[in-house]
């Protein structure tokens, strides 16, 4: 697309945008923890989620590949059974950044997540759930033929 027709588009959506009395406003993003996602060791970031002290759980359920062929994209499902779970975070144990991911539950939510994460090689994958402001966690080792963070 040329610059000319660019700037032709952009000025027509903004004429159509005021005519209509529409406001643009700048997206507004969930609060996330910079401090937890820049952590560089597995220690690091469960300080950082305030995990340290996790309890192990079999009520903490985690469907993944024994072996994933390419670890750019690993398929993992997490199910807590922990009445009033309020959050579910993801930890790779040998990746350079170890927090995969935050998800945060309110209400009557159903504490289930489905993702695909990046893993740098095989590694032990940690589930750290919070219930009741207390921290939980159960482990799962997955074993990765083609690394994804190299």
């Amino acid at each position: 697309m040329s610059v000319k027709r660019r700037k032709i588009l952009q000025a027509a959506a903004a004429a159509a945008t005021a005519a209509l009395g529409l406001r643009i406003t700048p997206a507004i993003a969930a609060e996330w923890n910079k401090a937890a996602f820049g952590a560089t060791s597995v220690a690091d970031a469960l300080k950082t989620l305030g995990a340290t002290a996790a309890s192990p759980s079999k009520d903490i359920l985690i469907k993944a590949l024994d072996v994933a062929e390419n670890g750019a994209a690993v398929p993992i499902e997490v199910t807590s059974r922990i009445p009033n779970t309020q959050s579910i975070a993801l930890v790779a144990d040998k990746n350079p950044f170890p927090l995969l991911a935050s998800f945060d539950f309110t209400g009557n939510a159903e504490p289930y997540v489905s993702t695909r994460v990046k893993l740098a090689g095989s590694s032990d994958v940690r589930v750290i759930v919070r219930a009741d402001g207390r921290y939980y966690v159960a482990v799962r080792e997955i074993k990765v033929t083609t690394g994804g963070c190299g």
